[in-house]
């Protein structure tokens, strides 16, 4: 691990990046270019004084989750991610048929999705990347083991994922969750992480396993959703599914019909939001 290094090019990846390139407000007071560091630390899910140690060249060996999470609130390129984990003495991920890795152009689209829930996925259902909205929404998955942050592997094993939703919605959003995923296995059967989510899934979950032996079949795709919100009550939104040229990542997005009790309580939600990421 090469620390002086690391820390030089973590400052100048820092400066380059402006608060509005990634949704947040200039603010005042801002005597730096670029972010602050505990502006990166909050992206990346991790602490202020653990990314500053990188910083600074004193810090513990991060990672390998550490270094994605980095990479992607840095906005790196992926030679520059690869570069990153060299100076981390670490391996690059290996380019595989699904990339953890969120392509720049999807996350510039995301920052500036500011007033609606919205997040990056892959077709795995792994959570790539939230915006403050969709983290008031949803919750912030950033800091569960990386085998923990998938949709479907929450809904099946998590209560509280499920309670996001109203009791008549249970089984329908199992029976997509399943189907989508069943047809990801069926465009890369050689993928181990797909098919190893797929046994964990069906020894965790009777639920799971029924529904995968039914043999439905349906990509995900734009849909009406219906969330039920501990703080502001029911949400029924219109979700949009935008598909990357390579269909392996996917912009998920939530709107509201103007004039709307939804679209009422998604304002709230905004303002309840981000007061509670203010507080954290």
């Amino acid at each position: 691990m090469d620390r002086t290094e690391l820390a030089d090019f973590l400052r100048r990846c820092r400066a380059r990046i402006t608060p509005a390139d990634v949704g947040l407000s200039q603010g005042a007071r801002r005597r730096t270019p670029g972010l602050r560091r505990e502006e990166v630390a909050q992206l990346a899910g991790m602490s202020a004084d653990h990314y500053t140690r990188l910083e600074q060249a004193r810090g513990s060996r991060p990672s390998r989750q550490m270094l994605a999470a980095v990479a992607r609130a840095l906005r790196l390129t992926g030679d520059e991610r690869d570069h990153l984990f060299h100076l981390a003495g670490e391996e690059p991920p290996r380019d595989r048929p699904t990339t953890e890795h969120v392509r720049p152009g999807l996350l510039l689209v995301l920052d500036r999705l500011t007033d609606v829930p919205a997040q990056v996925v892959n077709d795995r259902g792994d959570v790539l990347a939230r915006n403050a909205m969709a983290r008031a929404l949803h919750g912030d998955v950033s800091a569960l083991p990386e085998a923990e942050r998938n949709i479907t592997w929450r809904y099946f094993t998590d209560p509280s994922a499920r309670e996001l939703y109203p009791p008549e919605e249970h089984d329908h959003a199992a029976q997509v969750a399943v189907a989508d995923l069943r047809a990801a296995l069926a465009r890369r059967p050689d993928d181990a992480r797909l098919a190893g989510l797929v046994r964990r899934l069906r020894a965790r979950s009777e639920e799971f396993s029924a529904l995968w032996d039914a043999h439905r079949v349906a990509v995900r795709r734009s849909d009406i959703k219906r969330f039920l919100h501990p703080v502001v009550g029911l949400l029924e939104l219109d979700c949009e599914v935008l598909l990357n040229p390579e269909h392996d990542q996917r912009l998920i997005v939530y709107t509201a019909r103007p004039g709307s009790g939804s679209y009422e309580r998604l304002e709230l939600l905004r303002v309840v939001g981000l007061q509670d990421l203010t507080r954290g």
